[in-house]
């Protein structure tokens, strides 16, 4: 019998090389913006302008994978990432870096970033088929690996911020975007050729169709008819709006007035360090107590932690806010992601999770741009401030919502059995 090369090995290495890269430019670029233009509000207004372009080319990437071999998507964004990046530092020796530099450059990252990230996920099931691994079990492990490098990508940018000036560190999240193109290149193009029945099932009028169809169909799907799906995913946008104007505009804005930028990675290493710790946890104690006993927990410590960062305090009392965030974090992020894939049907899985990731695109920029307006006029300190109030009551909106109140603790075995999955590796089955 003729024994195949495993192929998930590579992947996961492709993958871990690609996101550490990004959560390396994540917490570098907004400290590079602010320490050439000066200005908070320059960095909200960047998030903006590509907000909506950021959106379009999600839509318009997943309607691609869905026509071109997924491998040979995932390698040309990479490639493009790394470029995208790597012009940062060229154009900072030759021209000299500016707003408008940041913006186009910006959204040529968004053109790999984007798409590379679906075709990622697309390319799962068929390396798992390939390998004959338990999709299940792949995905906790996958998922594992991208929890490790959120925690290690903070952590190595505040490394390089002390060894280096912030532009010249950007060579590392390049080399990392074009480490991954070229591991991924050693995958067979056979694990990303999109199946035949795939292709008959795309929208005669090519992409521009599929995006309208795949956003006209998500929204449906995702904010019409489940209100439990409907407020899973309203208070998933709260916490990324909210968290991502903290790590986005306000954290950075504070370190750097406090002429200490390489410490905003070790907040953000803490918050990660705790939020794996607390998903692990969950994990193994799920089943100990009640759903609705989960998330009230998880709220209201998220809500205590985010009270210690809106603050400003010094920065160990900072550190451990951020670490009480991530420690409390873990069982409402899994409940949610839970939520979302439970109450979507199997056939609507990939424009509603598709139509989710691209409206996560604009609604994090949008409130990062309103947070730089509030430190424009109002000082960084106001700014933290008005997030921990908005988080407040984001939490308690989701305490008091009716259909956040019962979530089918009283359901039969087969729920359960849906939570855990089955033990040959399928899809879970939906719960009642």
């Amino acid at each position: 019998m003729t024994t195949r090369a495993a192929v998930s090995p590579r992947y996961l290495l492709s993958c871990a090389l690609s996101l550490t890269g990004n959560s390396v430019a994540g917490v570098i670029l907004p400290l590079v913006l602010l320490a050439t233009t000066g200005d908070a509000l320059a960095a909200g207004t960047l998030a903006l302008i590509c907000a909506v372009p950021q959106m379009l080319i999600g839509l318009a990437g997943g309607a691609l994978i869905d026509c071109l071999n997924r491998r040979d998507v995932s390698i040309a964004s990479d490639l493009l990432s790394a470029l995208s990046v790597a012009l940062l530092p060229i154009v900072d020796l030759t021209f000299g870096l500016s707003f408008g530099w940041f913006v186009a450059l910006g959204l040529l990252g968004a053109v790999g970033d984007i798409p590379g990230m679906t075709a990622r996920d697309a390319l799962l099931p068929a390396v798992c088929d390939h390998d004959r691994r338990s999709l299940q079990k792949f995905m906790g492990l996958s998922q594992s690996i991208d929890s490790l490098t959120v925690i290690v990508g903070p952590a190595l940018a505040a490394f390089l911020l002390t060894v280096t000036d912030g532009v010249s560190a950007l060579w590392f999240t390049a080399a990392m975007s074009l480490a991954a193109a070229l591991v991924t290149l050693t995958l067979p193009r056979s694990i990303g050729s999109v199946e035949a029945a795939s292709a008959e099932e795309a929208p005669e009028g090519g992409i521009v169709s599929g995006m309208r169809a795949a956003l006209r169909d998500g929204v449906r799907v995702l904010f019409r008819g489940d209100a439990l799906l409907r407020s899973s995913v309203l208070l998933t946008f709260g916490i990324v709006m909210i968290m991502g104007s903290f790590q986005g505009i306000v954290l950075p804005v504070h370190f750097t007035d406090a002429s200490s930028p390489e410490l905003l990675g070790y907040v953000l290493s803490a918050m990660s360090v705790g939020m794996l710790a607390s998903s692990l946890a969950y994990s193994a104690l799920a089943h100990r107590l009640r759903r609705r006993t989960w998330l009230i927990v998880s709220l209201v410590g998220m809500a205590a932690g985010v009270a210690i960062i809106g603050a400003l305090p010094a920065f160990p009392a900072l550190l451990a806010g951020a670490l009480v965030v991530g420690l409390s974090a873990g069982p409402a992020s899994a409940l949610l992601g839970f939520f979302t894939f439970d109450r979507i049907p199997a056939e609507r899985r990939g424009s509603a999770l598709g139509t989710q990731n691209s409206l996560m695109l604009v609604a994090a920029p949008v409130a990062v741009f309103a947070s730089s307006v509030v430190v424009e006029a109002a000082g960084v300190a106001a700014a933290a401030l008005a997030l921990a109030a908005c988080w407040m009551l984001v939490t308690l909106a989701a305490l008091r919502v009716p259909s956040l109140r019962d979530l089918g603790d009283g359901d039969s075995a087969a729920t359960a059995r849906a939570e855990r999955g089955p033990n040959t590796g399928t899809e879970a089955e939906p719960a009642r």
